[in-house]
């Protein structure tokens, strides 16, 4: 057959470890013989960040925004022990953090659903979409450590040299502060993100924080919310059958564990990345969720959403044999596949990325897989594939169902 022919090239994000290796073995065993596949490539390998002092990191981005699609491997977000293992310059930040501040995105990750992976939450029954804001607050957070008795205040000094104080504590002892912020231009983005997504994948938005107590801080987050749904989007969720509401972070809570799913639930940035790892973890495996950063602009930028696998990395250069999970890896680039084929006007390419990952779910449900998922599998008499061979196995699956 001929190969799907691109006209807009992909930004390729390399990465490190164990997802570096699958990275290949999908692009070899799953991408290349059907695909005339067009990427511009950048080696955000710990290495090559070094190198470059991080340079290819905002250069991938910045071609993100040039062609509007890029697809991503896990990568490597240093700490000390990293620092002294790769002999790097310094303790690199973490190139999602910078991706994701060069395009003003918000990260929504949703669970793969595939039959013989049942949910701990008997009554959940489709995906939960967390949207995560992906600036401030703890992240962007300064602190310190208080030693001795005496005052924290926040200080806000305008550009005139005027003065406004706001007493944080009394300390009679030591203890320990913290300062946080954030930007309302941010927020605005974050709240157009979500709705943008919602009205894409027709799905009704949750919007949770503590404004109860936090009636400065968390309650602009509401208050902008709102303020956009009224102006630009209340007609066209009206339009598109789905709402929009707001509710406190814990009714949120109590609200997801008796649902059975189906909608975009929207936190700001340290809840969602709790609360991301906990309906992953929920649904089955972090090796089962997809992740697409999107920016108001337009922009898409599609990842896995666990680590390196580092642990299954050092097995692999010790010659042993892996069983590592591809599966959200290879949604990554399906996702960016098909979003390049919608963009583009390619329906071949959009229908590959449609099959692909049919036939990826099949592969499972006929009790082909890697050793994470046999372990929690309610499918008998499953198969478990070291990682190559998993990959080789949804290949054949997807030949016979083309």
């Amino acid at each position: 057959m001929d190969k799907i022919r691109m006209t807009t090239p992909l930004v390729e994000m390399d990465g490190d470890e164990m997802t570096r290796i699958l990275w290949q073995y999908i692009k070899d065993e799953l991408l290349l013989p059907y695909i005339d596949l067009k990427t511009e490539y950048y080696d955000l390998g710990l290495e090559h960040r070094n190198a470059t002092d991080d340079q290819v990191t905002i250069d991938s981005a910045n071609a993100t925004k040039k062609y509007g699609v890029a697809v991503k491997c896990a990568t490597i977000t240093p700490n000390a022990a990293r620092v002294k293992e790769y002999d790097l310059k310094e303790m690199w930040k973490s190139p999602n953090g910078t991706i994701r501040a060069i395009l003003d995105g918000t990260v929504f990750r949703a669970p793969i659903i595939v039959k013989g992976i049942e949910p701990c939450v008997k009554n959940w029954k489709k995906p939960i979409t967390i949207a995560r804001h992906a600036y401030g607050d703890v992240y962007k957070n300064t602190e310190m450590k208080i030693d001795a008795p005496g005052k924290v205040e926040l200080v806000y000094t305008k550009e005139d040299g005027t003065e406004t104080r706001a007493l944080v504590h009394n300390f009679t002892g030591a203890g320990v502060a913290q300062g946080l912020h954030n930007i309302c231009s941010s927020i605005e983005s974050f709240a157009r993100s979500c709705f943008n997504y919602a009205l894409d994948t027709k799905q009704t938005l949750w919007f949770a924080t503590k404004d109860t107590i936090s009636k400065k801080y968390d309650h602009t987050f509401k208050d902008i919310f709102q303020e956009i749904y009224d102006a630009e989007y209340a007609g066209r969720f009206e339009e598109a059958g789905i709402e929009y509401f707001y509710t406190l972070i814990d009714d949120a809570v109590a609200r997801v564990m008796k649902s059975e799913g189906g909608y975009i639930w929207a936190c700001k940035n340290y809840d969602g990345d709790v609360m991301s790892d906990m309906i992953s973890s929920a649904f089955g495996s972090l090796a089962m969720m997809t992740s697409v950063l999107v920016s108001p602009d337009g922009y898409f930028e599609y990842e896995a959403a666990h680590g390196t696998v580092q642990r299954h990395y050092y097995k692999h250069l010790a010659g042993e044999e892996t069983s590592t999970n591809s599966v959200a890896t290879i949604f990554a680039w399906t996702g960016a596949l098909r979003k390049r084929g919608e963009l583009d006007g390619i329906k071949e390419l959009s229908a590959f990325a449609d099959t692909l990952e049919k036939a990826t779910l099949k592969t499972i449900e006929d009790g082909k897989m890697t050793k994470d998922l046999a372990l929690i599998t309610t499918l008998k008499n499953v198969t478990v594939l070291n990682s190559l061979d998993f990959i080789k196995a949804i290949r054949e699956t997807m030949e016979a169902m083309m």
